[in-house]
């Protein structure tokens, strides 16, 4: 089993601590945020082939990372790194700093370790097509020979999306606009050149309507990337999150409405407010990371 430390929240930005404490434990629960029904999941030895950790600040968890090596468990790091401004990204750290966090985690751990995420792409009078292109680039050069893969996809406007952009946009001033599918897929074929010239791979992450030629699906929760970090073979089905998703069967130990990253563009929060209360209410002793309803 492949354990997801999550997609639904930055778990090792605000969460380092509940995830120490579980990993002891050899066991957490979570929340289906379907029918919200609780599940267990084993966080043993002999029950996990290995974890991918998606984070905006890998700092915090360093020590947890050095932990889960001693345990033997493989792990993939999907680390977000965009350089936006703090109107869209209110409390991301610095692009610098986490360079520097995913350069000494490649030379820690390996350069198969690491996953570069440029995600999402917003498209704003803030971050233009040409702030894009110059940004991608510079974060590409400076990430050059830390990892061999970069992971893009533009915004999806969910409702909850739409609400907290035009919220946004019209507190700090800025337009924003979802392009269509024919300029998206040129300036993904664009960004693929860019990659390439810095080693790395574009992949893009669940918009197959997207896929062109040199652009590739992305699969986030990646056996094989994990196998070659483990030195043996992982295995897990071919499942994704959702339609066009290229990820293998995980199990995600997150919750929705817990990230007070604060970032305008979200797909897992709906308020900011409430999920800085659910953080500032979470029991790093609990073996779930927000019991409770929503």
């Amino acid at each position: 089993m492949i354990i997801s430390a999550s997609y639904r929240t930055d778990i090792p930005a605000f969460y380092a601590e509940w995830f120490a404490r579980r990993l002891r434990a050899g066991y957490c629960t979570a929340v289906n945020p379907y029918n919200q029904r609780p599940y267990r999941v084993p966080m043993g030895p002999g029950e996990v082939d290995g974890f991918v950790f998606w984070t905006k600040n890998l700092e915090p968890f360093e020590g947890q990372l050095r932990e889960v090596a001693e345990r033997g468990f493989p792990f993939i790091v999907q680390y977000t790194i965009n350089g936006y401004p703090k109107e869209l990204e209110r409390s991301a750290v610095d692009p610098s700093r986490s360079v520097r966090h995913m350069r000494m985690l490649s030379q820690e751990y390996g350069s198969r370790v690491a996953v570069w995420r440029y995600d999402t792409i917003l498209l704003t009078s803030l971050t233009t097509l040409d702030f894009h292109r110059e940004n991608f680039e510079s974060l590409a050069r400076a990430l050059e020979g830390a990892t061999d893969e970069v992971v893009v996809s533009f915004a999806r406007i969910y409702a909850k999306t739409r609400r907290n952009l035009e919220r946004a946009s019209a507190r700090l001033g800025f337009n924003w606009s979802d392009p269509d599918d024919a300029t998206k897929r040129d300036f993904l074929q664009e960004l693929a050149g860019i990659a390439a010239a810095s080693g790395m791979r574009l992949g893009v992450c669940g918009q197959r309507e997207l896929l062109a030629p040199g652009l590739s699906d992305a699969s986030c929760v990646d056996p094989a990337r994990l196998s070659d970090v483990a030195g043996r073979r992982v295995s897990a089905a071919a499942r994704g999150h959702r339609d066009g998703c290229g990820c293998h069967v995980s199990r995600d130990i997150g919750e929705y409405e817990t990230c007070p990253h604060g970032c305008v563009y979200c797909y897992a929060v709906r308020d900011r407010r409430s999920a800085l209360a659910r953080y500032r209410a979470h029991d790093p002793d609990h073996e779930s990371l927000a019991p409770g309803p929503l």
